[in-house]
């Protein structure tokens, strides 16, 4: 059975960290691109993150550029998203997401998600 499953969600201050991360199993995802979209409150589902199936190609939405880092360690089928400055406008439930031989920018056929995990930035 394929799974993808987040932890590392949870409350912290506006300004603060949060680190992320999301691990498959069920088979190998050294082909897939991974990435985190994340869906607030009375929104759609939104592109946050990706990394390609080769690592090569990094995508950010622009309202993280410069704030989110996305890694992936496809040796233990993982992605990880670190968030710093957080503001309370990134307060979503994060999900992680899978696209065979994606090119982490384009998520127009996703394969897999993950549950979600909740972050809730106070202010």
């Amino acid at each position: 059975q394929v799974q993808l499953v987040e932890s590392g969600g949870g409350l912290v201050q506006a300004g603060g960290s949060l680190s992320l991360s999301c691990v498959a199993s069920g088979r190998t995802f050294r082909r897939y691109a991974l990435g985190w979209f994340r869906q607030a409150p009375g929104k759609e589902r939104e592109f946050v993150a990706g990394i390609s199936w080769s690592g090569e190609n990094i995508s950010y939405a622009d309202f993280v550029k410069g704030r989110f880092t996305v890694s992936r360690d496809s040796a233990k089928n993982m992605v990880y998203l670190n968030m710093n400055r957080l503001n309370t406008e990134d307060t979503a439930v994060y999900y992680c997401a899978a696209d065979h031989f994606g090119d982490g920018s384009a998520w127009d056929a996703i394969d897999y998600w993950g549950q979600g995990t909740q972050v809730t930035v106070s202010s």
